[in-house]
């Protein structure tokens, strides 16, 4: 029988935007995915693109942003590194940080729970770090360079405090300073994310930053 208490947590749960998952939080030694194995496993939630392993690597092309979100609650501070390349010439790079862990996109719009990165852009046009919304007015607009295909690049995101700093290979680095910054249930899980782009994702690896 469910109770009057149950009841109200879970609306407040869904008035606030969190996620009762109850996922791990990462260990203090981190986490580490090659992907050197035939399937995601239970590490991941694929919220219904189509995300595979194939030859020691992440895939995907044309998931219209449903993400691939770990099923881990991420340190409040926090880097993650991984490495990403794009084989389609509108690049296109997406991933998502300090999000819910199963939102998706259920029509050709979609605002994110997270903030939103993204390398190649707009027809390999824009690099950003948005806050929720791609394609809001407050989101952060880097210096140009294009993502080229076929090339691998080494991504690095961090958050320290209130600033969200993101390395793109040698030649782009971008920060967000955020004054009221996503924390807490609801804003704690990673994703990579697409939209129509034939990415490939290798060698993720978070840490907590002290």
């Amino acid at each position: 029988m469910i109770t009057k208490r149950q009841i109200s947590l879970v609306l407040v749960l869904v008035a606030v935007g969190c996620t009762p998952q109850g996922d791990p939080a990462i260990s203090s030694e981190g986490l580490t995915d090659s992907f050197d194995r035939d399937r995601l496993g239970e590490l991941w939630n694929n919220t219904g693109g189509p995300w595979e392993i194939r030859d020691g690597q992440l895939h995907v092309r044309g998931a219209k942003n449903r993400p691939l979100w770990l099923r881990r609650v991420l340190p409040q501070d926090v880097s993650i590194e991984f490495d990403v390349r794009s084989e389609s010439p509108e690049g296109d790079i997406k991933a998502e940080v300090f999000g819910d862990g199963v939102s998706k996109a259920k029509e050709e719009s979609y605002t994110a729970t997270s903030y939103v990165v993204i390398f190649g852009g707009w027809n390999n046009s824009l690099n950003v770090i948005a806050r929720m919304n791609e394609h809001g007015n407050d989101r952060i607009v880097g210096p140009k360079h294009p993502v080229v295909k076929g090339k691998t690049y080494h991504v690095r995101i961090e958050r320290q405090g209130k600033t969200l700093s993101v390395q793109f290979g040698d030649a782009l680095s971008m920060k967000m300073r955020d004054p009221d910054p996503l924390y807490g249930r609801g804003h704690d899980h990673f994703a990579f994310n697409n939209w129509k782009s034939d990415l490939w994702f290798d060698n993720l690896r978070i840490k907590a930053v002290r």
